[in-house]
């Protein structure tokens, strides 16, 4: 069809000659059809047949009209070319084209109307594909619907080759998150069809290097920082599940965090003469000059080490973590009585429940699917948010316990199922959970606030805690009830 439409030197077969009953009342000049001249007026039309009809037609006032045309031939003629515009209306809404002749590849190619300065108005030309594709954006039925099929085919196609991929080389799914995937797709995208993969020796050489080249380019970018602002070094201390101690070393200033090395220290115990070793290593990599302070958690071994630091170096500070200050909040206040005996009943209630599918199965159903553990940022804050996802689903625990399921169970008659019906239904338990939660939501908030990661929290962490001690205050009446809680806080 479109071979058609772009061979205009075609030539006109017998059968179109008969067809076009135009080819009665005129002569072809020379053989590509391109000319005709009339048998009434022996005139000579450029443009082929389709402008010798409006020759003969009359009234268009780019052609010539014919003065000895009779009356009935242009009638004919006429009629001829209504029914042919009919057709080709009809022409967008079929799949296929077929029967084109010599007439129908003229009209499609007839110049526009031109104004006086040779300007086109509208399309400059008519082809075949214009069926298809509309120029005006938001036609219906056009070529914007379906382009859009066309490229949701090929994303389909595009995003099923990708993720067997995936499953083939065992990736996680949340590789797609990456900043750099997109990066990839866009660039893939930009070469085009034909792109052949990477190969392995690729990836593993001179593509590693050039990586690694653009990765010591960004630390040069952000020592120049250092130089001028000075830099925070961070150090996380975390054992892996499979028991190796791993020490992170990062440095923070302006320009962002970065990733500086990693210490394996599962192979000596980290003192605090060695977590100074550490401490001073990194230090002098530096430079002593570009360091502010040190910042690390609350172990004891850190707080001695930061102690000789800020003796070995004047004008430098060893800055205790905020986020675990908060966390070593929460493990002292859990120390209390009153917490520790409603957490270890909250406890005691989630893994009966858990450990039994029937039964979880019929909390399920009463609690609308929900669970009653919510993962925190740390294990004292998933402690005080699953109490509070217990709290708020007090009222159908309490449906679960008295329901005729329930009593009908095996469950209602082993002790410990009765231990935990007796905790649902007790009053006390629900009272001691709503004082854990005035206690533990003001504190929570600030570890969100703290370990969050939109904005530096250093600025405003005094001011945070002072309103969370308003916020306990307020909510509990009772002094006697928040005056140990206040002593933790401040000796943190």
């Amino acid at each position: 069809m479109f071979f058609l439409y772009l061979n205009r030197d075609i030539k006109m077969s017998q059968s179109s000659k008969e067809k076009d009953p135009a080819w009665r009342y005129g002569e072809r000049v020379n053989e590509k059809n391109t000319t005709v001249v009339c048998k009434f007026c022996n005139k000579i039309t450029t443009g082929r047949i389709y402008r010798f009809k409006y020759h003969l037609i009359g009234g268009d006032r780019n052609v010539t009209s014919c003065p000895k045309c009779p009356p009935e031939v242009r009638e004919e003629i006429k009629n001829f070319v209504e029914k042919k515009k009919e057709q080709k209306n009809q022409m967008v809404h079929q799949p296929m084209v077929t029967n084109l002749d010599d007439d129908d590849i003229e009209e499609l190619s007839l110049p526009t109307k031109r104004g006086r300065d040779g300007s086109s108005h509208g399309s400059s030309t008519k082809g075949l594909i214009d069926c298809y594709f509309s120029k005006k954006p938001g036609a219906k039925g056009g070529g914007k619907d379906v382009q859009k099929i066309a490229k949701d085919i090929l994303r389909d196609r595009a995003v099923r080759a990708f993720a067997r991929w995936v499953y083939d080389a065992g990736l996680p799914f949340n590789c797609v998150n990456y900043d750099t995937f997109g990066d990839f797709i866009e660039v893939v995208g930009q070469y085009g069809p034909g792109m052949k993969p990477p190969t392995y020796h690729e990836i593993r050489g001179p593509y590693l290097n050039k990586e690694v080249e653009e990765t010591n380019k960004i630390v040069e970018e952000h020592k120049v920082v250092w130089n001028k602002y000075g830099c925070s070094i961070m150090m996380d201390k975390w054992t892996a599940r499979t028991g190796k101690m791993i020490i992170n070393v990062l440095v923070n200033s302006p320009r962002g965090s970065l990733f500086l090395e990693s210490i394996d220290a599962s192979d000596s115990s980290t003192d605090h003469i060695k977590m100074f070793t550490l401490f001073q290593n990194t230090i002098e990599k530096i430079g002593p000059s570009k360091v502010v302070q040190v910042v690390t958690d609350n172990a004891s071994e850190n707080k001695k080490a930061g102690s000789m630091i800020e003796e070995a170096y004047k004008k430098v500070y060893w800055t205790p973590c905020a986020a675990h200050c908060i966390n070593l909040m929460f493990r002292d206040i859990f120390k209390e009585k009153l917490f520790s005996t409603v957490f270890g009943q909250g406890v005691r209630l989630h893994s009966y429940i858990s450990q039994r599918p029937l039964l979880l199965n019929m909390m399920r159903r009463f609690t609308m699917q929900n669970n009653l553990v919510k993962p925190g940022k740390t294990r004292f804050a998933t402690a005080f948010l699953s109490l509070h996802s217990i709290h708020c689903q007090k009222d159908n625990l309490r449906k679960m316990v008295t329901s005729e399921e329930w009593s009908k169970s095996k469950i209602a008659k082993e002790s410990a199922g009765k231990e935990v019906a007796h905790i649902i239904l007790s009053y006390s338990f629900w009272n001691n959970v709503l004082h854990a939660l005035k206690i533990g939501g003001p504190l929570v908030n600030v570890l969100r606030l703290v370990d969050g990661e939109q904005k530096p929290p250093m600025g405003y962490l005094y001011e945070a805690m002072d309103r969370a001690k308003e916020a306990i205050q307020a909510s509990v009446s009772d002094e006697q009830k928040y005056a140990k809680v206040f002593q933790i806080i401040d000796a943190r």
